[in-house]
């Protein structure tokens, strides 16, 4: 029988696909290839090659072209992407995919690698000194006014500027070209590394050139980059690779140009805010070696890498490494797969490690290794909690936050006010018969926008106009409940009008370089107010930022989800972080109901370990999560028998194995954009017992007659219970 290929499809199905192999050129492990597949044609990733097929070859289709001369996936990338498909209970399918971008999906030839550059055309020169051109177009044209730039630096320096290229190759003001990719020239000196700091890239640099897991815990404003970038000139120094990942794609430019300004490095970008075809031929330069430094989120972990030395994962603990949909991997967790296959060191920096890396370095897996200390001797922010209790509140901000805020802004500082919810008012009520907004697709209270006068479930997307009387009773008056950050920051300008009151949302941040410029803003030594979400949370450097005011926690002390007093613990120490990074001490204040919780007193009194040592002994005593082992079976669909016929029948198939099964049950929201909602947990002390049982089962799921009435989907190690 002739040798056939198993070509892995992105389609969601526990299976590889058999074909014959194509009439012209040889298809390697790890290539692509173009493929008859139901009515059309997809793209698929060869897994094995010469193998013999279990159906019959007059039944098997034949590759209809192979798009690589050689693997683009190297043999690592495709050992890892197998067990990693294994592990997460993934469609392997999905998992290749996974690792290649949008651009290299698809039947196209390889974009060119050639340093990509713009430059001005006499017309584009006349134009510029015209003054003909406005907003990015004339930003555009003023960048590139001293001589030819090249694309990484202009996304650097204008992102979201390919719009404006367009607008101006097309009109002939500018040209593309190329130049020669000569590394930038270091244009800062490393400072003094302190004592811990420099232990911590000693016992780190001891370990290049082999597998170790390394836990760097250091307290907000503690160093952790410059030992990163420590490690990394030392990398690159021996002609190695090292990738560093951070959570959001907001603290990218900021990383890259402190790589880049120390190094004198160019850095390859990976983020889903890139165009495609730059994100693929940052890909294929870190794939061909050329790439030395590799900055990127989530996605950025696939990235092909010849000459490993070191891989980094910034604020490991960060929930946004976690893909919520499709092939449901962790990148912190994928980052340690890799770094044993490749035998480098990874190291997992944070200052509030997830409770799974600290059960890891009870373990011995992980070296912890401690940043106590921050540089120049600057003292961390005084944390006061201000009692709400029998307190007039103005907008559900207490007399104490709005005095601390305007003595802070009188020195000419600057003070943020975080409250980690978006919008207007989370409910919209009527007071004369008790009705208030709700989506009719979620059954869930819907949030008001003023801005856009529009009512938005936050959970489905859905809109709504806001109505000008109660549906129920006409009554005019309909009363917003609660307070977003919109609401906060009409409040404090009201306040304070001759400050400039700043809101960083998802609203106010959609367009590409929002982000950046509204960080920019700030880095001026003026007074300012800051109102954000959790997008603050994360590491920016804001040098007069001296106040942090912190209203809304009460939610999380009393959530029925195990992980919430986790994430309001490392909220809570992130966002004080952002106070007093510079020499002026900083301040933050607690606006609570219940100033006497266990959790926040200990957070304050003994600081992030000691709460978190409390929350793994609790974790411990139940067996939950790092002690214990968790899958979730989501299933939805229109109607809720089928639901529950499925979830019914799945849970059968796992009768008698050595497993906990909580469900099946609706799910924390039972109803979401109009489908019915269903869950089934399944629990074992041992990965490996969970793992041995649910493999087989896993396979059979999309047999049963019931799955194809919904859409499923298994989580493994799940983040949130949603």
């Amino acid at each position: 029988m002739p040798a056939v290929l198993r070509v892995a499809l992105p389609v969601p199905l526990p299976t590889l696909f058999d074909y014959l192999p194509a009439s012209a050129g040889r298809a390697d492990v790890g290539s692509r290839v173009l493929v008859p597949f139901g009515k059309g044609k997809a793209v698929g990733v060869v897994v094995e090659a010469d193998v013999e097929s279990a159906v019959g070859n007059a039944r098997l289709k034949r590759v209809l072209k192979v798009l690589d001369d050689g693997p683009l996936l190297d043999a690592e990338l495709m050992a890892t992407l197998a067990r990693a498909a294994d592990y997460w209970l993934g469609a392997p399918g999905e998992a290749y995919a996974n690792a290649l971008p949008l651009a290299l999906r698809e039947d196209r030839p390889l974009p060119d690698l050639r340093e990509e550059a713009w430059a001005l055309t006499a017309a584009g020169q006349s134009a510029l000194d015209a003054g003909s051109r406005r907003g990015g177009s004339r930003a555009l044209l003023e960048a590139l006014a001293r001589g030819p730039v090249t694309a990484a630096l202009l996304h650097e320096l204008l992102p979201g500027w390919r719009d404006a290229a367009r607008r101006l190759d097309e009109a002939g003001l500018i040209e593309r070209t190329e130049i020669s990719g000569a590394a930038p020239a270091p244009t800062s000196t490393p400072p003094e590394l302190m004592p811990e700091q420099r232990q911590a890239v000693d016992t780190i640099a001891e370990s290049l050139g082999q597998f170790q897991s390394f836990l760097l815990d250091g307290v907000t404003g503690s160093g952790k980059t410059e030992v990163y970038l420590a490690l990394i000139e030392q990398v690159v120094a021996q002609g190695k690779q090292a990738l560093l990942l951070v959570p959001e794609i907001g603290l990218a430019p900021q990383t890259v140009r402190r790589v880049r300004d120390r190094l004198g490095v160019a850095v390859e970008v990976l983020h889903s805010n890139l165009a495609e075809g730059d994100r693929a031929r940052a890909w294929l330069r870190a794939r061909s070696g050329e790439a030395k430094v590799i900055l990127g989120t989530r996605s950025a972990v696939f990235t092909p890498l010849p000459h490993a030395g070191l891989i980094v994962v910034d604020e490991e603990h960060d929930g946004a490494y976690k893909q919520q949909e499709g092939f449901r991997y962790h990148a912190r967790d994928l980052a340690l797969l890799r770094a044993r296959a490749l035998d480098v060191p990874v190291v997992l920096g944070s200052a509030t490690p997830s409770l799974e890396s600290l059960a890891n370095v009870q373990a011995g897996r992980y070296h912890a290794l401690h940043l106590r200390a921050r540089p120049g001797a600057i003292r961390a922010p005084q944390v006061r909690i201000v009692d709400m209790r029998a307190q007039r509140l103005e907008h559900g901000l207490s007399p104490a936050l709005l005095a601390a805020v305007a003595d802070t802004v009188a020195r000419g500082e600057q003070a943020l006010v975080f409250r980690n919810r978006r919008g207007y008012a989370p409910v919209l009520l009527c007071h004369a018969c008790g009705w208030h907004a709700e989506c009719p697709r979620c059954e869930h209270p819907m949030t008001l926008h003023a801005g856009r006068r529009q009512l938005i479930c936050h959970h489905c997307d859905y809109t709504a106009r806001l109505p000008a009387q109660c549906p129920a009773c006409a009554a005019p008056d309909l009363k917003p409940q609660g307070q977003g950050t919109e609401r906060l920051e009409e409040a404090l300008a009201a306040q304070f009008p001759d400050v400039p009151v700043l809101r960083i949302d998802r609203e106010t941040t959609r367009r590409r370089d929002a982000f950046e410029q509204l960080l920019e803003s700030l880095h001026e030594d003026r007074p300012a107010i800051l109102v954000g979400t959790q997008m603050l949370a994360k590491g920016h450097d804001l040098p007069n930022l001296t106040l942090v005011a912190i209203v809304g926690v009460d939610e999380g002390l009393h959530s029925v989800d195990f992980r919430a007093s986790e994430r309001l613990s490392q909220l809570v120490v992130q966002v004080a972080g952002r106070a007093g990074r510079a020499r002026k001490p900083g301040r933050v204040l607690l606006q609570t109901h219940h100033p006497d919780h266990p959790l926040l007193r200990q957070l304050l009194a003994q600081g992030y370990a000691a709460a978190a040592a409390t929350l793994l002994e609790e974790r411990r005593s139940v067996q939950l999560p790092p002690y214990g082992h968790q899958v979730l079976l989501r299933a939805e669909a229109h109607q809720r028998e089928h639901v529950d016929a499925f979830l019914a029948d799945a849970a059968g198939a796992l009768a008698g194995a050595p497993l906990q099964l909580a469900g099946p049950m609706p799910a924390p929201m039972p109803l979401r954009a109009g489908r019915h909602r269903g869950q089934l947990l399944i629990e074992a002390e041992t990965r490996s017992a969970l793992h041995t049982a649910l493999r087989p089962w896993y396979r059979m799921l999309s047999t049963l007659p019931t799955a194809r009435r919904v859409r499923w989907s298994l989580d493994v190690d799940p983040i949130d219970l949603y």
